[in-house]
C-alpha cells in the first residue's frame, strides 16, 4: 500500500527502512526516504507503521 503518494513510498519500504536501516522515528525516515517532506499527509500513517514494526520485531527477539 502506498503511504506517501507524493514520493511513491510504500508500507513495505518503511518497514524495510525500520528493520534494515535502523529507522525509529519520522525524523530518521524523512532523512532516509523523504516521506513526510512534501504535503505531510502521510506522517501519521508512517509513524504508525514505524511503531508497529518496532513492536512486532521486539516480540520475536530472544530475551537473555
Amino acid at each position: 500500500m502506498y503511504v506517501c503518494l507524493c514520493l511513491g513510498i510504500t508500507d513495505k519500504a518503511i518497514k524495510q527502512a525500520v528493520l534494515e536501516g535502523g529507522v525509529g522515528n519520522m525524523r530518521q525516515l524523512k532523512k532516509k526516504l523523504g516521506a513526510g517532506t512534501q504535503c505531510g499527509k502521510c506522517v501519521q500513517m508512517a509513524q504508525t507503521i514505524i511503531d508497529n514494526t518496532i513492536i512486532d520485531e521486539s516480540l520475536f527477539k530472544e530475551v537473555c
